[in-house]
């Protein structure tokens, strides 16, 4: 694997590490846990909520890659592509550009 210079070259490859649905839906659950964690954090004043937070997303995201995708998640390798990619992939997933 080559290393990416820019976003733009690391997101077809991201895509490519999710072609199995379920794992995609995952990490579409695990996404949305993290922005109602974050929205609970902010609405309740707690923000002891947030160590939740990567737990939902990572976990979520990681089930759908070792037990789906049968692949090592790109966050090791890439940590802040692979949390951009995760947020693209779900505002499009929202938009209808990606089947989940």
């Amino acid at each position: 694997m080559s290393e990416f210079t820019r976003f733009s070259e690391f997101y077809p490859y991201y895509l490519g590490e999710h072609r199995n649905r379920t794992c995609r839906r995952l990490h579409f659950i695990g996404s949305t846990l993290v922005i109602l964690i974050v929205l609970l954090a902010i609405v309740s004043g707690q923000p002891r909520w947030l160590w939740l937070a990567p737990i939902a997303g990572y976990g979520f995201a990681w089930i759908g890659h070792y037990v789906y995708e049968k692949n090592r998640p790109a966050t090791f390798r890439h940590p802040l592509y692979s949390l951009m990619g995760d947020w693209v992939m779900y505002w499009q997933a929202l938009r209808g550009k990606i089947k989940f």
